[in-house]
């Protein structure tokens, strides 16, 4: 799970400050999601995905599929 935020960055040519600044987190708190060493919230999971274009099971390594999810236009469940 965290080698694909790091490869996710890299293919983007960003450095951990980059996407410290976007989260709004300093980048050794990026640096510890990356090494593992800190847990993300669903928040900033959320802003991850959206900011990679993918889908957050993708970040956790549930599927290897990096195309996001359509999302629903109807958010309502019911």
């Amino acid at each position: 799970m965290y080698q694909r935020l790091k490869d996710l960055r890299n293919d983007r040519d960003l450095n951990q400050e980059d996407i410290a600044k976007y989260l709004n987190v300093k980048q050794a708190a990026y640096s510890k999601y990356e090494l593992g060493q800190r847990n993300m919230t669903p928040e900033v999971l959320i802003k991850l995905a959206e900011f990679h274009n993918t889908s957050i099971d993708y970040l956790l390594g549930i599927t290897d599929e990096k195309i996001p999810y359509q999302r629903s236009k109807n958010n309502s469940n019911q």
